[in-house]
């Protein structure tokens, strides 16, 4: 899966002279918390998040009334507050990528680009919809977590006698396990019995963990 399968396109975007007022505005209108600021030229500049927002406002401690608080924030541009330099991946990026770079650099954003032309916004929250899609976690059916051996056609020999018993499945995913010589591999399926699918994994692995989700 790629970036651009997974993004936000066409992203709501704040002009890099806008007040932060304008700015935070924008954002409840809209309901989001991440706009990427583009100056008059619709170039990408910066990013600007709610967490910005409130980083700009004053301390609760301060003495001026509302008035003048509203006055000072109107005055406040978003160039003032905006974080610059911004990290930015490609459309054509892996989601793993785009998902490992906003871990190790712990943002909660990475405008997506097309060469120099901003596209798209992937968030953290964009990632979370993918990996209830990539568990199919909506639909229901029998889920095993089973630790198998990590050795040529282990995994095959799940599936076929899966597809021997005229069930399907409609995720799988694995991961690395605690013994190097094995993989964790979190499977679901459905149209089969929970006790099929139970002795199937048995026979195959280790079963951790098994449940059939409704």
């Amino acid at each position: 899966m790629l970036v651009k399968d997974v993004m936000t396109k066409n992203p709501i975007t704040v002009d890099v002279k806008a007040s932060v007022l304008d700015a935070k505005d924008l954002m409840n209108k809209n309901n989001i918390s991440k706009l990427p600021v583009v100056d008059k030229s619709g170039n990408l500049v910066g990013i600007l998040t709610s967490n910005d927002l409130q980083r700009a406002a004053p301390s609760d401690a301060t003495t001026l009334d509302v008035y003048e608080l509203g006055y000072l924030l109107s005055k406040l541009t978003v160039e003032k507050t905006m974080v610059k330099n911004v990290k930015t991946v490609s459309d054509t990026e892996t989601v793993e990528e785009a998902a490992r770079i906003m871990s190790d650099g712990d943002f909660g954003c990475l405008p997506v680009m097309q060469d120099k032309l901003l596209v798209g916004i992937i968030t953290d929250s964009d990632l979370f919809k993918m990996f209830i899609e990539m568990f199919n976690a909506r639909t229901a059916g029998i889920r095993a977590i089973i630790n198998m051996n990590d050795k040529s056609g282990s995994l095959s020999v799940f599936t076929q006698k899966i597809a021997e018993e005229n069930g399907k499945i409609i995720s799988c995913i694995t991961t690395p396990a605690k013994d190097p010589d094995h993989r964790k591999v979190t499977i679901k399926a459905v149209d089969i019995s929970f006790d099929k699918f139970y002795k199937i994994a048995e026979v195959c692995g280790e079963v951790e963990d098994i449940r059939e989700i409704k």
